[in-house]
């Protein structure tokens, strides 16, 4: 008894301890969600502007540019998979990473080869765990991206676009995006975007004189106009998906740590209770032993 009793006081210690650190980790998370949530909140006005600014140049211009144009045979797509850095967040990345399997089906269905460009060592294991290969691959900055990043990731990428599937380097005909939507604290959707050839989301809402599009005059060419609006909109589409990935990986973190310390609280109450039960055991067993103890020297006198 006194053995089993030890047994559940360390093990109650042991769970006391993962609590500290559970609790420690959903804290921190707390903390660094609202600031990610800021930057998404900051960021997105601007990624709505442009989209809205590029989706009325490609319209109104007339011009057949290169990021604008899909290709008549299509032979390699690449997608830029957004992940996380570390665990410990539920299933965030898990989600990314069975979407994005689902994507490389339909890809190879339709007769185009995949090709992985990954953000996030969550990804990279994936992949070097299997033994695929993939074309680039960016991670560290998961939780707090930079712009400086996601210029790198879009100049990688619309380098590739533009060399094409016909080139001696390689090169891709299409560009996808897989990333997680921050909707609020506790829903976060896998997105699908296709960036290129460029894919322009409209806004919804009903035409009005006021959320119409203006007219647009050139100066001093449409040509030269996308050449220098198309890259800031890849690039902003693929800042604002890394800070709607990086706030979702704090908010999934932080709802996963605080299950697990709910979780190491009632292992805290099991194993007090159960630890208790032994000890009563254990002391109505010694009065067993007295009371037989005391009856038989009477039974002998």
């Amino acid at each position: 008894m006194g053995a089993q009793q030890r047994e559940y006081r360390q093990r109650s210690r042991s769970v006391q301890s993962t609590k500290k650190i559970t609790r420690a980790m959903e804290l921190i998370a707390a903390s660094r969600v609202v600031k990610a949530r800021q930057r998404v909140a900051e960021t997105t006005p601007y990624a709505r502007a442009i989209t809205r600014a590029a989706s009325a140049v490609a319209t109104h211009a007339h011009v057949d540019h290169p990021l604008t144009t899909k290709r008549d045979e299509q032979k390699r797509a690449g997608v830029l998979i957004i992940t996380s850095d570390r665990g410990l967040a539920g299933a965030y990345a898990a989600n990314v990473l069975k979407r994005s399997e689902q994507l490389r089906e339909l890809v190879q269905d339709s007769g185009m080869e995949f090709v992985p460009y990954l953000t996030g060592r969550k990804a990279e294991s994936y992949y070097n765990f299997r033994n695929r290969d993939y074309a680039d691959s960016w991670s560290g900055f998961s939780d707090s991206p930079t712009f400086d990043v996601a210029q790198e990731i879009s100049k990688r990428l619309i380098g590739e676009f533009t060399r094409g599937s016909d080139g001696a380097e390689g090169g891709v005909d299409e560009i996808h995006l897989v990333y997680t939507r921050f909707v609020n604290m506790v829903t976060q959707e896998v997105q699908v975007t296709r960036l290129l050839p460029l894919e322009v989301v409209e806004d919804a809402a009903p035409k009005t004189p006021e959320n119409g599009f203006p007219l647009y005059e050139f100066e001093p060419d449409a040509a030269e106009v996308l050449d220098a609006l198309l890259p800031r909109y890849i690039t902003s589409r693929i800042w604002n998906a890394l800070l709607q990935s990086a706030a979702s990986e704090l908010a999934a973190r932080q709802r996963a740590m605080k299950s697990a310390t709910d979780n190491a609280e009632e292992l805290i109450k099991t194993y007090t209770r159960l630890a208790n039960q032994a000890r009563q055991a254990e002391i109505t067993q010694e009065i067993s032993e007295i009371v037989g103890g005391a009856s038989a020297l009477a039974d002998a006198k």
